[in-house]
């Protein structure tokens, strides 16, 4: 009996293993009767469709390759021509994006990103609630350009060494917390003798450990993110690493391996590591608040991540005469729910971590500071001191940085003519020509000022002496450029031109016809609820690719706007934000050791019902007016008559 079972055991093993090339091979005999016995153009359409959507929620085989299954399949069938199917592989979207990651390259290489950031963290403070407030709007801030996985992981290390300075202090000092210039409050007089209960207990453990060393105080020149392609970040201690491969995809950047901290040292570290419980929670609250904070700048821009690409490409292929989406109009409807969420979010994580004592934990005044807040003040200020005066290629990334969004929001800003309306022939210039021209421009601008001495140290990390050298070279570029993203908008942009051409949508809109009877806001509302559940668990590029022709279907068939659905749940598939497997983020934050599962499961699900009721506030208020979503457009009747015939 012992050998049966230790068989099928190995056996079960062995299927384990083997399960994503029995997806890979199965998926596709199992539903061949579909097309077989039905041989329509919707019948083979649909077979395409489901063969790609199982490859990309199973991850089975990488989302990119998955996203060329109706290069082939599309051919095979008679839906598509060959080449009218690669025409969809590249797109207005594609030339955009690659302006973008011209702008970032330029950002990350002369470390623009850590002056913003560690200004806004000096302006904060080192009081833990002003702390996490001032990391959370900086992250905010850079994720709005650049992508949410690139943003954390460029700030991530700056937080860590923070952290690390809390941490090293409250050890040499284990009575820093209580060390302030005023007596401590009434109301926090509990919390003061338990904490330093816990101290005097922890005193034992701590001394006959070595004080804090320069590695554990690792600089941000040594914390290094490492190449953007490579998201791991190095923990502080040395440790070993279970190494896992991240394949969901929330930004610009394709699959890459996160280093995750062995179990067994990441709770040798949160029993001994941290001097209190409540330094603990700083760390959780500080690491969590950084990928919440992403997760929201990302909303903000077209181009902060790739689902709002996604949305905005199909949506113009889709309504080609609706004149609604661009820079300016997604971030007038944007920002007012980035800035909602930011604070809402920043209050429930100082709840759930840190208390409501706001008054402690967010006082700018000096005279409540202890010697862990100023050491740690004194430890952002020499990382910026490190940084030097501001750099001239600094000064010219930073000017075409805000030519770029002067020229975006100016193009067509509705209430007023545009820049655009300069040229003879309209609608021929859209954000993409900004982008691009910018870009391109960076890998011609000289990297050193005219006529200025070329020894000089601040260009020490170009890598090249030639005076003439660009802001930006292709290598630079290539380390950011996400092409798995690129190729997986191309097979979004596929399927929706399949199921156009062979009538698809419109019988998809036809089976959801009993959804008649309800009104705008709770089939908005189900299908938030509905998208926000099914990206915890697959990657949100492919989730919104899956679900944009199914709701713009049913927007067609209700008589609903199309954007009274698709722009919520476009939204609202960014937050996969309770597991460490939701996004590239959440796997960054949690590899540094501060964080658990069930921290990430408690304290994202808080910030997923935040995020949904703020997105469906603002779809039901000031975003009527703005997209006059109380009528079905023109636009959308004639591609609903035109599907129909």
């Amino acid at each position: 009996m012992r050998l049966e079972a230790a068989a099928r055991m190995d056996l079960f093993r062995k299927l384990w293993k083997a399960r994503k090339l029995i997806v890979v091979v199965f998926i596709p005999l199992a539903l061949l009767p579909l097309p077989l016995i039905h041989p329509t153009s919707e019948a083979c359409c649909a077979y395409v469709l489901m063969v790609t959507a199982v490859y990309w929620v199973s991850e089975a085989v990488p989302l990119g390759a998955a996203a060329l299954v109706p290069a082939f399949l599309y051919p095979l069938f008679g839906v598509l021509k060959s080449s009218e199917v690669a025409a969809e592989y590249c797109k207005d979207t594609t030339l955009l994006l690659i302006g973008v990651i011209c702008l970032a390259a330029s950002i990350e290489k002369w470390n623009l990103h850590k002056r913003i950031a560690l200004r806004m963290v000096m302006i904060a403070g080192a009081k833990p609630g002003m702390l996490v407030l001032g990391f959370m709007c900086c992250t905010v801030f850079l994720s709005m350009w650049l992508s949410n996985t690139s943003t954390t992981a460029m700030v991530m290390p700056i937080a860590e060494a923070v952290l690390q300075q809390l941490i090293c202090t409250g050890l040499a000092d284990s009575h820093a917390d209580s060390e302030t210039a005023e007596p401590p409050d009434d109301d926090g007089a509990a919390s003061d003798k338990e904490e330093n209960l816990d101290k005097n207990q922890l005193e034992l453990l701590y001394r006959n450990d070595s004080d804090c060393t320069k590695e554990e105080l690792s600089t941000l020149s040594e914390v290094q993110t490492g190449e953007v392609n490579g998201l791991g970040p190095q923990p502080v201690s040395n440790q070993s690493n279970l190494m896992t491969t991240i394949r969901h995809t929330n930004g610009h950047l394709p699959q890459a391996a996160i280093e995750i901290p062995n179990v067994k040292r990441v709770k040798a570290r949160r029993d001994s590591q941290y001097p209190t419980k409540r330094d603990h929670m700083i760390c959780k609250c500080l690491s969590l608040s950084i990928t919440y904070a992403a997760t929201i700048g990302g909303l903000i821009t077209i181009t902060g991540t790739s689902t709002n690409l996604i949305f905005a490409e199909q949506f113009n292929t889709r309504y080609p005469n609706a004149k609604v989406i661009n820079f300016g109009t997604w971030f007038i409807f944007s920002f007012p729910i980035a800035i909602i969420m930011l604070v809402l979010t920043w209050l429930w994580l100082h709840f759930l971590f840190l208390g409501c004592n706001f008054r402690e934990t967010c006082s700018l005044s000096k005279k409540r500071k202890t010697r862990r807040e100023m050491m740690s003040e004194k430890r952002i200020q020499e990382e910026y001191e490190k940084l030097g005066p501001i750099s001239y290629p600094e000064v010219v990334t930073g000017v075409f940085f805000i030519l770029m969004t002067l020229l975006w929001f100016t193009r067509e800003p509705g209430f007023v003519p545009g820049w655009t309306s300069l040229f003879e022939k309209k609608g021929y210039r859209t954000d993409a020509t900004v982008s691009v021209l910018l870009g391109f421009l960076l890998f011609l601008i000289p990297a050193r000022r005219p006529f200025s001495p070329s020894s000089s140290s601040r260009y020490a990390n170009t890598g090249d002496d030639d005076p003439l050298a660009p802001m930006i070279t292709w290598k630079d570029f290539q380390k950011l450029m996400p092409w798995e993203i690129v190729i997986l908008v191309g097979g979004g942009y596929a399927l929706a031109a399949g199921c156009k051409v062979s009538g698809l949508s419109v019988w998809i809109g036809r089976q959801l016809e009993p959804m008649s009877g309800l009104p705008p806001w709770a089939v908005t509302l189900l299908a938030c609820l509905l998208v926000s559940a099914v990206t915890e668990f697959a990657s949100n590029p492919a989730t919104l690719t899956v679900f944009l022709p199914i709701l713009s279907a049913l927007s067609e068939t209700l008589q609903i706007n199309p954007l009274h659905t698709l722009i919520p749940s476009t939204m609202c598939v960014s937050f996969g934000v309770m597991l460490p497997v939701g996004n590239p983020p959440n796997a960054i934050v949690f590899s540094y050791g501060h964080v658990q599962i069930s921290d990430m499961v408690k304290a994202g699900f808080g910030v997923n019902l935040i995020g949904v009721a703020v997105v469906m506030l603002a779809i039901t208020t000031w975003g009527v007016p703005l997209f006059n979503l109380t009528e079905f457009p023109a636009w959308a009747v004639a591609r609903n008559v035109t599907g129909s015939l």
